[in-house]
């Protein structure tokens, strides 16, 4: 292969093929069904999984079987499915997503989620990092691949179209699909974080979730606070009261129940990751003036975020705006919770814990509820056998100039864990463009679009070394037991 023609045709084809339709598929106000009930009417999501297939149609007419299509089972979101036969050995199932968070307040410098704009090489707006840019690069690097005459794997694109609604239409399709997809040797997803933009991140972990709401009653009604305080407790005093019982307000801590022994390798990879970022890790979030992160070292942070439980508070209802306040004793709070779990704890439980933890004994005999909407499992990699370490390391090397990093994510993505689980001898490469300040789910949310390009150029490579490494050997499921450059091992290291 011609490595320095490989990249040339890959930046080339983002500057004239994918710039034109990522932007038209970001003016697209795709907002995931929990955001849009009304999906199906408004038509946004079609729209964009249309522009999609018929880009990557267009893109794949000289690749030899492909074939492109959108799927739609009952009343479900629809999937944009990509077959490339290959050489029919090695399956690598390829994952993203084009469903999109709501547009949110605070857009600066003109900046909007629905109008994408780009400066230098950030191009602002809702959806091109996550996640729409996944199926660009995929479909781009595979055709740099075949203009060389390189022999393909077969390649699976499987783009949802409700991953920010927790995937709840994915499971059918991937049964559904279950004879075609066979079973995957690599499963590569593109729809996660790096921690620079300097070298390919690989995400080795990603915590579960139970959200769901808080609700505490003390009367039926308000009444005047003139009589009510002092005499009826405060509904707000109260939740802040059961609050303590799972989280500690001097530390932030979580009670013992919902954590789990963090592995010594993960310690290890934090450890690593921590003095390739420095404060940097930290120093890139929108703090304000004066505000210290929850701990000095950089490697508890990282743990803290991947492998440790943490509350949020997402809403509350039952407080008046300030300028509506009035001299009230309110009848009830309620407050939506989301508790992210570590990767290996189960998310049932946790929410039934959850539940008896905030209802038993309630103070004064208030009316507490608890409530969970959401119970979502979080995912722990298999160990990288050395023979795919070999690859991804030369493809971030070929890519990015630098050896890859390995360090836990801090949100979740439902389907990996649901591979993990069908296909337990399948490896993941799990990485992504949203890096330092990226802002993923808020205002001025960016695609570093130098890092898309040399994803999709490490995506290249490693589609090329897979199959080359799979045209060794007779069997296709060759991904655990082939030591071909020694045994396997916890994977590489910045």
């Amino acid at each position: 292969m011609d490595y320095s023609q490989l990249q040339d045709f890959i930046e080339e084809a983002w500057s004239s093929q994918v710039m034109p339709a990522l932007l038209a598929y970001m003016k697209i106000p795709c907002e995931s069904p929990a955001f849009d009930p009304r999906w199906r009417d408004t038509g946004h999501i079609v729209r964009a999984a249309e522009l999609m297939r018929d880009w990557a149609g267009g893109q794949l007419k000289g690749v030899p079987g492909a074939s492109v299509e959108i799927l739609r089972l009952g009343t479900r979101t629809p999937v944009v499915l990509i077959d490339i036969p290959g050489d029919g050995r090695a399956p690598c199932l390829i994952y993203g997503h084009l469903d999109k968070q709501p547009p949110m307040e605070g857009w600066t410098n003109d900046r909007s989620a629905w109008n994408p704009s780009r400066e230098g090489d950030r191009l602002y707006g809702r959806g091109g990092a996550d996640d729409g840019y996944a199926i660009f690069s995929a479909v781009t690097a595979i055709r740099a691949l075949q203009e060389q005459g390189a022999s393909l794997p077969r390649c699976l694109i499987l783009i949802e179209a409700c991953e920010e609604s927790g995937s709840g239409d994915l499971p059918a399709y991937i049964d559904h699909l279950a004879g075609r997809i066979g079973t995957p040797v690599i499963v590569m997803a593109l729809d996660a974080g790096c921690g620079n933009y300097d070298q390919l991140w690989l995400t080795t972990s990603l915590r579960g979730q139970v959200a769901g709401t808080l609700t505490v009653r003390v009367l039926e009604q308000g009444i005047h606070s003139g009589d009510g305080s002092g005499v009826v407790p405060s509904s707000y005093r109260i939740a802040r009261k059961l609050l303590s019982r799972l989280e500690s307000e001097d530390s932030g801590e979580i009670v013992e129940t919902f954590h789990v022994p963090i592995p010594a390798a993960h310690r290890a990879q934090a450890d690593i990751a921590a003095e390739a970022l420095g404060t940097g890790f930290h120093a890139q979030l929108p703090l304000a003036s004066g505000v210290r992160p929850v701990a000095d070292e950089v490697s508890e942070l990282i743990l803290n975020r991947s492998w440790r439980p943490q509350l949020a508070v997402l809403g509350i209802d039952g407080l008046p705006a300030v300028a509506n306040a009035a001299a009230v004793t309110q009848p009830s709070t309620t407050l939506k919770l989301g508790l992210r779990l570590p990767p290996t704890l189960d998310p049932v439980q946790a929410a039934a814990n959850l539940k008896a933890l905030f209802e038993s004994h309630p103070p004064y005999g208030a009316q507490v509820a608890f409530e969970p909407q959401l119970q979502s499992s979080g995912w722990l990699a298999p160990a990288m056998p050395a023979w795919l370490e070999h690859i991804v390391e030369e493809a971030s090397i070929a890519a990015f100039g630098a050896r890859p990093a390995l360090m836990g994510g801090g949100g979740g993505i439902p389907f990996l864990s649901m591979l993990g689980e069908r296909y337990p001898q399948a490896q993941f490469i799990v990485t992504g463009v949203l890096g330092p300040q990226s802002n993923a789910h808020g205002p001025d949310e960016f695609l570093d679009i130098p890092t898309a390009i040399r994803i999709t150029i490490a995506l290249a490579h490693i589609l090329r070394d897979v199959q080359r490494q799979a045209s060794s050997y007779n069997s296709p499921a060759f991904s655990s037991t082939v030591p071909a450059h020694g045994a396997p091992h916890d994977g590489p290291t910045p």
